[in-house]
């Protein structure tokens, strides 16, 4: 259901998603703009382009978390990440960061808003299954942990 899981570590996903926009944050500071363009290897996504990734990411949380609590067995649109990379050479680093930033503090604020029943609303994923809306939570939350790893990584 949520490939992120092993990620999480019996950490608190909405602790973690609260706190990832400052570690970001963090880590550009540390790279810097200008590395944050270097891709450690061909093929691979330099800071920059996990940047955006991120961002376009919490823009499909967004409506994914509001889907789910809105329609009744949402089923959830699955995108492709590499087609929308195809696009990131034209958004820099700390716009990037912005834009998740904003768009985060939004989707905590929904997500500390629902009720514990709302956790358990069911929504399904084309290519994992029947999972919850409290599994969305985790993925996000996992998710950015993934992709702050990778980011450690580059520093």
């Amino acid at each position: 259901m949520n490939p992120y899981a092993s990620f999480l570590g019996g950490k608190a996903p909405v602790s973690v998603i609260a706190d990832t926009p400052q570690r970001l944050q963090l880590l550009l500071t540390k790279i810097g703009v200008e590395r944050c363009n270097e891709a450690p290897a061909p093929g691979q996504w330099s800071a920059r382009e996990i940047l955006c990734h991120l961002a376009d990411c919490e823009l499909v949380f967004a409506f994914r978390l509001r889907q789910a609590l809105a329609q009744p067995h949402h089923i959830i649109q699955p995108f492709d990440q590499d087609e929308w990379a195809k696009r990131y050479a034209a958004y820099d680093a700390p716009t990037a960061l912005s834009v998740f930033s904003s768009i985060r503090g939004w989707n905590l604020a929904l997500i500390k808003s629902v009720s514990p029943e709302d956790y358990l609303k069911p929504v399904t994923h084309p290519e994992r299954g029947a999972m919850t809306f409290g599994v969305v939570v985790e993925t996000m939350a996992g998710h950015d942990i993934n992709h702050i790893g990778q980011i450690e990584a580059l520093v």
